[in-house]
């Protein structure tokens, strides 16, 4: 059974088309390794008797030649996107025991394409930090180790539970959310591919918002194809989201393996970070050779705005969420608590189902957002933000068609290590991410080595808007020189 976990998406589906094994099978055989592995807390609901009913129809269909392009892959999804009939929570108290009564366009059109749910994954709490620490159902614990030590590591934020699930074998790919690097930085800490799509490739309908200008929805997987495949199914217009683009999806596998000869990588100055340790520098030159050696061009680029890009996403990124989860309120579905009128259920409501990164997220944007703060702070964030955006584009105005960057200041760390007494030491986990949902551009994160402790480091390419098979192509090239990289099950 082991050896069905350790397919690839696109194995698992050629063997499923071929009638190697079946979806039952292959459903069975994951459900199996999710049970053997609940010490990594990577889901916080398992839905085995839809997954088998989903699988069994998926059976049908390939008898029948009625195969969809991802008939009977068993997926997890980030408890973030909305479920019909099954429980769907942001990881937060205040949704305790919310079950939608639709679909998130995101999972309908997975459902659509045959995929199968395995269960939901675990999270940061309405995807609020860069450790999965903030979730109501505890944190995940990576699958990887430090060599010679049992130290309980971090796989990352927001999307933590996939990112985790993926790695460990506990589905063939997942859904993630990204805001401010929320794929790319826990892809990058478990050797996993995660890509964010350009800000409206993707519809955000059915996904539990966190700061909506800057959200966006991706996939997880193990390789650069297994994320072009899942990537087509999740994207397309959708008129239930008005910032949704009405473009058409290409065929993002067909970019897989396209020659990079003649394209131009930018190598930006900016992310050269004083006290950057030499582990990544050194996986980034070697990034920019592998890049070389297919027959690209690296060149120097500058984006100057780049420092302020952090600061800036810490104020916009609040305000939203402040905006955002004021529906939270114990009327109409979630947590409430008793009071003696409506304000005073209100306020205790909120603060028992809110916890302490929410809550202080919250009260950051709200007082960004105040009369007599909001030229000083919002406004201003927002002007910065539209200098980074105009950076990308004379870049890429200038014939640039890539960028190439550290996904991540360090390989994985360990739970509790950071962020207790100074909450901008996490934040700072996203110094290379934020930029690009500031500019609203497509970013992946693709394994490219390990450490000296043997863990994995991640390489992040940026694209042009809408020019995610640029992406792939590239970031194929590094997962081609670089090999694959799988934990040892410890769990």
């Amino acid at each position: 059974m082991s050896e069905l976990t350790s397919l690839t998406l696109a194995a698992a589906r050629d063997g499923l088309r071929s009638k190697e094994f079946s979806a039952v099978e292959l459903a069975d055989a994951h459900l199996l390794a999710m049970e053997k592995a609940r010490a990594l807390n990577a889901y916080v609901l398992e839905t085995p008797e839809r997954a088998l009913a989903m699988a069994k129809a998926a059976d049908a269909r390939i008898a029948l030649g009625k195969a969809g392009p991802l008939e009977g892959i068993p997926l997890a999804v980030k408890d973030l996107f909305c479920t019909e009939a099954v429980r769907t929570t942001a990881c937060s108290h205040i949704l305790d025991n919310f079950v939608p009564t639709y679909d998130s366009t995101v999972t309908a059109q997975l459902w659509r394409d045959g995929a199968v749910l395995l269960g939901k994954t675990n999270n940061d709490e309405f995807a609020m930090g860069s450790s999965n620490e903030t979730s109501y159902f505890g944190p995940v614990t990576s699958p990887w180790r430090r060599k010679g030590s049992n130290t309980r590591l971090t796989p990352g934020g927001s999307s933590g539970g996939s990112a985790a699930a993926v790695a460990a074998h506990l589905c063939l790919g997942a859904t993630g959310t990204d805001t401010g690097g929320s794929i790319r930085q826990p892809a990058a800490f478990t050797g996993t591919v995660g890509i964010k799509p350009t800000y409206g490739r993707v519809s955000r309908w059915g996904i539990v918002a966190f700061a909506s200008s800057l959200d966006q929805a991706g996939p997880f997987t193990r390789t650069v194809r297994d994320a072009a495949i899942l990537l087509r199914s999740m994207a397309g217009p959708d008129d239930k989201d008005t910032t949704c683009a009405d473009v058409p999806v290409p065929d993002y596998e067909a970019a897989v393996g396209r020659s990079v000869k003649g394209l131009r990588i930018g190598v930006p100055k900016e992310y050269r970070l004083e006290g950057m340790p030499a582990e990544i520098e050194k996986i980034w030159e070697q990034g920019r050779a592998w890049l070389k050696a297919a027959g690209a061009e690296l060149v120097e680029v500058s984006l100057p705005h780049t420092k302020y890009a952090l600061p800036a996403y810490y104020i916009v990124a609040p305000a939203e969420a402040s905006s955002n989860l004021a529906r939270y309120d114990g009327v109409r579905y979630g947590l409430r608590e008793p009071g003696g009128d409506i304000r005073e259920m209100y306020e205790k409501t909120r603060a028992a189902g809110f916890g302490a990164e929410v809550r202080r997220r919250i009260m950051i944007g709200t007082y960004v957002l105040s009369a007599g703060y909001y030229d000083a702070y919002y406004l201003r964030a927002q002007k910065v933000r539209t200098l980074i955006k105009r950076d990308f584009e004379q870049v890429f105005d200038a014939g640039v068609h890539a960028i190439l960057t550290p996904a991540t200041p360090s390989a994985a760390f360990g739970l509790g290590e950071k962020g207790g007494a100074d909450p901008v030491e996490m934040y700072l986990n996203d110094i290379f991410t934020v930029t690009v949902n500031m500019a609203g551009l497509p970013g992946i994160a693709v394994p490219a080595g390990l450490d000296g402790q043997g863990l994995p480091l991640g390489l992040q390419l940026i694209g042009r808007p809408f020019d995610e098979e640029t992406l792939f192509a590239t970031a194929e090239v590094i997962e081609q020189a670089a090999g694959r990289f799988t934990p040892k099950p410890w769990w």
